[in-house]
């Protein structure tokens, strides 16, 4: 059986101490493609959340969970056809294409599983070839204005498309289409926010995300949103000042929280938030709580950093605020956001080095750091 390179994740023993694991650079075999499958090379991929989750072990053994002794990463990138199996149609050798990492999928086109995941047994970009279902394969517009990098991150903005699309219907389910201004669409998360904003500011919204790095709220500014600078409220974390032990956390706290929230009614006309993207959750989940509107909505579609939320559930009645939680997005929508990206340039601008395929462990080591200004870091496997 012919093998290829990969970067390999293995699992702990059962009952060994959940430690952060290491990504060995193994020969893993390559089948020949079966019925309605493909072999594919993968030219360009964009490190993710859930690759960080992995290796992290945090909060599971995701290789233990699978049943897998190894595993290997790599959820979001564009790939080339090498080889269709039988009875497979429309591919064709040399085609550059989305690889869809949807292992299961339920009756309304959601994906349950995620391949390079948490899927058993499903395979992943970061190796020099693999098989996969041909249905998951999405294929580029032939030649494309955009190249491939600019297409690698797509993954994010899938998904941003579709929490876009349940929030704001969410809130157009309880506000009259009126407005007497742009109501305010804040955001505090990554890359899914960030193509979140873009897709407000059409809709005609307002919008605002924080973040606490000079590059970052640049290019914030830039983008036509208005930057918080998360470093002018240092004790917002409310999990972290009640687990400091420090008798005065808790008055810093309240009054980060205080100045965040003045904030935000200054920016918002003093109404507060009608649309909050918070992908970041845990101990700001109360400031997010305390920043919106009435009638309004809190979307998330990550837990980045605080899994266990809790509110008073009187408080989010009284204030009508719809809650939202959605997961990647629904298969069948995925040509028509491809379209829509195409048409329209809604993908991100790539303007950090790509990092060479040897280099992944020391992308993942930056990654686990947040040493990147962008929100898309991305690595080659093979020059497209």
């Amino acid at each position: 059986m012919a093998t290829t390179k990969a970067w390999v994740l293995h699992a702990t023993e059962p009952g060994s101490e959940l430690t952060r694991g290491q990504l060995t650079l193994e020969q893993i075999p390559v089948r020949r493609p079966g019925e309605g499958e493909v072999l594919v090379e993968p030219l360009v991929g964009c490190w993710e959340a859930n690759m960080e989750h992995a290796i992290s072990r945090h909060p599971v053994d995701v290789a233990r969970q699978r049943g897998d002794d190894r595993i290997v990463l790599g959820t979001c990138g564009v790939v080339r056809v090498l080889a269709a199996g039988p009875g497979v149609r429309g591919l064709r050798e040399g085609q550059q294409c989305l690889w869809i990492p949807f292992g299961v999928i339920d009756r309304n086109g959601y994906a349950e599983r995620i391949c390079a995941y948490d899927a058993p047994g499903s395979p992943g970009l970061l190796c020099g070839r693999f098989v996969t279902e041909a249905r998951l394969l999405v294929p580029l517009p032939e030649q494309s204005r955009h190249p491939v990098e600019r297409w690698a991150p797509f993954a994010r903005y899938f998904t941003a498309w579709d929490n876009w699309r349940v929030a704001r219907r969410c809130w157009e389910a309880q506000v009259d289409d009126h407005w007497d201004e742009p109501p305010l669409v804040l955001g505090w998360g990554g890359g899914v926010v960030w193509a979140q904003l873009e897709l407000a500011r059409r809709d005609g919204f307002r919008t605002a995300m924080v973040s606490g790095r000079d590059s970052r709220l640049a290019a914030i500014a830039a983008s036509g949103a208005t930057p918080i600078d998360r470093r002018e409220f240092p004790d917002l974390d409310y999990d972290v000042a009640r687990a400091s032990g420090d008798p005065d956390a808790m008055d810093r706290h309240r009054d980060s929280k205080r100045r965040f929230v003045e904030r935000v009614m200054e920016i918002s006309g003093g109404q507060g938030v009608s649309i909050f993207l918070d992908n970041m959750g845990g101990g700001l989940h109360r400031v997010t709580l305390q920043s919106l509107a009435r009638e309004s909505v809190l979307a998330t579609v990550g837990w980045k950093h605080g899994m266990r939320l809790s509110n008073l559930r009187a408080v989010e009645c009284i204030g009508r605020h719809i809650h939202v939680h959605t997961h990647a997005w629904r298969f069948q929508d995925c040509a028509r956001i491809r379209d829509v990206q195409e048409s329209t340039g809604w993908l991100p601008e790539i303007n950090e080095p790509v990092a060479s395929f040897d280099a992944i462990p020391q992308l993942a080591e930056a990654y686990s750091r947040d040493a990147f200004d962008s929100y898309f870091p991305l690595y080659e496997v093979t020059p497209a």
